[in-house]
């Protein structure tokens, strides 16, 4: 399908994206946007744009009406996801194609098959693809979570089946735990997914995220672009991603990237696709995790070590296109890192940072790369993610990578809202970070190193509930209500609003 314009059924930083590749291929796009980003960025870049509603996004970017209604009204012929909102849902996808649509994206039973995360253990196992060891099928109550615990061997993970981003997550490190863990853990997944079903795997302790970049064309083959580590975390939200992995040696590296083409084979996949998995780094084993079937966050280092734009490969892909190179063809050059800049006060347990961005520097220069979906004046308001930008900094090295990042860091100057850019640049200055020596406990194990002291009067609980208020009438206010009282688990206010990746390691 060789269509001439595309509606990106997004916002902020991955619309703008869209929209340039649009621009660099002489396709037309057109932009959605809802009263709070009247003035985005991408909107002001597209060639078109369309209002679907008010600030929510459960009235405005979530809604497949408003969306295809757009679609409509511009003449597009396709749509893009981005990520985030409705990237994933089967639901979404089967609509744009029964529109006579072409999505940007894999075909609606890929997306069902890789988004059931116990349906995804099966096909992983059945296509030779290693899992963390546990059961591939929910659970129907306490009784087979302890006969199942008891067989794997403590500790155990509880994860919620028809989700991610560490919703319905428990960590059960003895049988007396596990009733209270398990009906804790299906109560979340069914607020935050509408699904209470729970799966268990052995827990790895303080293993590395590693995930493989792949692709697949429309006329079954499929590739990988190599690695990206992305193991420093906060409560399963990324912080620091790189490519590549400092660690895994090349024969590492072609056994994962040859797993991860085979996982992505299992499902036929189309487009761009990440296959996440969990490195013990003890063992040299590594372990399925899931798949994020949609571009990532992080797709630039990806394309910065490659030379490939992912991009404009996913549209090409969906025009129709056959992919012009070979696995032997790809090979990742130097080192790059992307920190993602947060509007997050974390002397106020990191909750939202909203104001007017009443200064804003962000910096340039040999090697940096930035993309941003914020500009001098813009509000950052409780409706969306926390994700102002995302800084990338690229060298023939890993060091000159990590100084050339230390240097943007330094340039990136933000008035009006907290941000996170000190508290990245402490995170690569440690000498742990230094020594490539992290984990996904890493944030967890240098928290006096790294956090700034919360301030004694701090939450402001009213502030916070006005945050969740923003999406009242959403769907979301169980999920909301329950995960503040998940003890060490809770979320952030942030990660109630239902938006792009929100609290997701992914």
């Amino acid at each position: 399908s060789l269509f001439k314009t595309l509606l990106v059924a997004n916002r902020g930083e991955i619309a703008l994206r869209v929209v340039r590749a649009c621009r660099e291929m002489g396709i037309r796009s057109v932009a959605v946007y809802s009263d709070a980003d009247r003035l985005a960025p991408h909107v002001l870049e597209a060639d078109e744009a369309h209002r679907i509603g008010p600030p929510p996004s459960s009235e405005s970017y979530l809604r497949i009406d408003s969306l295809l209604g757009a679609a409509r009204k511009s003449g597009a012929e396709a749509v893009h996801p981005g990520y985030g909102f409705l990237s994933e849902r089967e639901v979404f996808a089967r609509a744009v194609e029964d529109a006579g649509l072409v999505f940007v994206g894999p075909a609606p039973a890929t997306l069902a098959a890789m988004g059931d995360k116990t349906e995804a253990r099966r096909r992983m196992h059945a296509a030779g693809v290693p899992i963390v060891p546990g059961v591939v099928d929910a659970l129907a109550d306490p009784g087979a979570a302890a006969r199942a615990a008891e067989e794997i061997g403590f500790p155990v993970l509880l994860k919620a089946a028809a989700g991610g981003g560490g919703k319905g997550m428990r960590v059960v490190r003895s049988g007396s735990e596990l009733g209270r863990a398990f009906e804790a853990a299906s109560r979340e997944a069914l607020a935050a997914f509408g699904d209470g079903s729970v799966y268990l795997e052995r827990f790895l302790d303080r293993p590395r995220h590693v995930e493989i970049q792949v692709l697949g064309d429309r006329h079954g083959r499929v590739l990988h672009l190599g690695e990206r580590e992305c193991s420093i975390q906060r409560r399963h939200q990324k912080l620091v991603e790189e490519a590549p992995s400092p660690v895994l040696t090349p024969e590492q590296r072609e056994e994962m990237g040859g797993s991860a083409v085979r996982a992505a084979a299992a499902v036929d996949y189309v487009g761009a696709g990440t296959v996440e998995f969990l490195y013990d780094e003890a063992r040299g084993a590594f372990y399925f995790l899931e798949m994020n079937t949609r571009i990532q966050v992080e797709h630039p280092i990806t394309e910065c070590t490659t030379g490939i734009d992912l991009v404009q490969w996913q549209l090409r892909i969906a025009r129709g296109e056959a992919l012009a190179f070979e696995q032997k063809d790809i090979g990742q050059r130097g080192h790059a890192i992307e920190c993602r800049i947060y509007a997050e006060d974390e002397r106020k347990h990191f909750i939202p940072s909203c104001g007017v961005i009443s200064l804003l520097r962000e910096p340039a220069g040999p090697g940096v790369r930035v993309d941003s979906g914020v500009y001098q004046g813009w509000e950052v308001t409780s409706h969306y993610d926390p994700i102002l930008a995302k800084l990338v900094a690229f060298g023939e090295t890993r060091e000159v990578a990590r100084r050339r990042m230390l240097r943007a860091l330094d340039e990136y100057v933000v008035q009006g809202v907290a941000t996170s850019v000190d508290l990245h640049k402490r995170i690569l200055r440690h000498p742990s970070f230094v020594a490539a020596k992290v984990d996904t406990a890493f944030l967890d194990e240098h928290a006096t190193d790294l956090l700034e002291p919360a301030k004694a009067d701090v939450p402001d609980l009213a502030f916070i509930a006005a945050a969740l208020a923003a999406e009242s009438g959403s769907g979301r206010g169980a999920r909301a209500t329950h995960a503040a009282t998940n003890d060490d688990d809770a979320p952030s206010p942030w990660e109630t609003t239902g938006s792009w990746e929100i609290g997701r390691a992914s």
